[in-house]
């Protein structure tokens, strides 16, 4: 089983904490760390000391570490256009040499949208834009270097694009879409993605997810990994568990989601729960970034467990 961890820095975290958590975690063992794209808390708290942007954050870690694999989980398209995106994730790529993951959303949260003087449109034009991105990038990262690419959409046109610069992993880095939709997001899953990513759902609820972008893939011929989100809050007792669940019950604008709380044991048997409807990936979620002990704990007493 792929272990790696992720996190959501727009509920307050400096670049720093990030690149502390980023090397805690690749010295630990995980195979990556991917964040989440927002800009601004989703509580009623600010998130001090305030977001941070994405990509400028994983230019700095693709410096700064040397084998964690690094992106977002997920990128929402309504915040880049998707040609200048296709230039941030080759250099960022490039800059890490070959360890960028580019997971691509719709977008979601009105209100970070608004405070910010960014575009909202409704849920089926952000999904539209979001395919024609899908088409874009791939479209570019395909095209022989000795060649143009034009494309002309109903959101986005372009025209003679040199398809430059190219990312270290060819044709493209892995590209992860993920989300609970029942059509839109399978089909997408199953004609532009390498993995699908249910997020933060219980077994029964991830697994049906999984089916659907199974025969979404049946039509494609394309097989992709699936992957399982997990909240996680674990502790060596009790105590220490309540303690880092305790942010879970803050009011926020996030859907309801099935987090793990207890035991490292509780946090095996869930994996392998995932493992059985047919996970190759877990992306575990850490909610407190100054919580370093809660990731050497999962290192030491759930990684090797998922070994066996």
């Amino acid at each position: 089983m792929r272990v790696s961890l992720f996190v959501e820095p727009h509920r307050g975290a400096s670049y720093d904490t990030q690149l502390r958590f980023a090397r805690h975690a690749e010295s630990a063992g995980y195979e990556g760390l991917l964040r989440a794209d927002h800009y601004r808390a989703l509580t009623p708290e600010p998130g001090l000391p305030g977001p941070t942007d994405a990509w400028v954050t994983l230019a700095g870690l693709a410096r700064e570490t040397t084998t964690l694999r690094i992106g977002t989980m997920v990128n929402s398209a309504t915040f880049r256009l998707p040609g200048p995106l296709s230039i941030i994730v080759a250099q960022v790529d490039q800059m890490s040499g070959g360890r960028v993951e580019l997971g691509m959303g719709a977008g979601w949260v009105e209100r970070e949208h608004t405070a910010y003087g960014i575009p909202f449109p409704p849920v089926g034009e952000r999904f539209d834009r979001l395919e024609e991105q899908l088409e874009i990038l791939t479209g570019l990262w395909h095209t022989p270097e000795d060649e143009m690419y034009s494309y002309e959409g109903k959101h986005y046109q372009l025209v003679d694009a040199h398809a430059l610069p190219r990312p270290v992993q060819r044709p493209h880095p892995p590209i992860i879409i993920g989300g609970k939709g029942p059509r839109r997001t399978p089909e997408l899953a199953a004609r532009f993605a390498d993995e699908f990513n249910m997020p933060f759902k219980t077994v029964a609820e991830t697994a049906a997810a999984f089916d659907r972008v199974r025969q979404a893939s049946e039509k494609t011929g394309r097989e992709l990994t699936l992957s399982a989100g997990i909240v996680v809050a674990i502790g060596r007792t009790d105590a220490e568990a309540a303690e880092r669940a305790a942010p879970l019950h803050v009011k926020s604008a996030l859907p309801p989601e099935d987090p793990v709380t207890g035991s490292p044991a509780a946090l095996v048997e869930r994996i392998e729960q995932m493992r059985e409807i047919g996970a190759g990936r877990v992306h575990l979620r850490i909610i407190e970034m100054d919580d370093l002990d809660h990731i050497d704990l999962i290192a030491a007493e759930v990684l090797p467990q998922l070994s066996k």
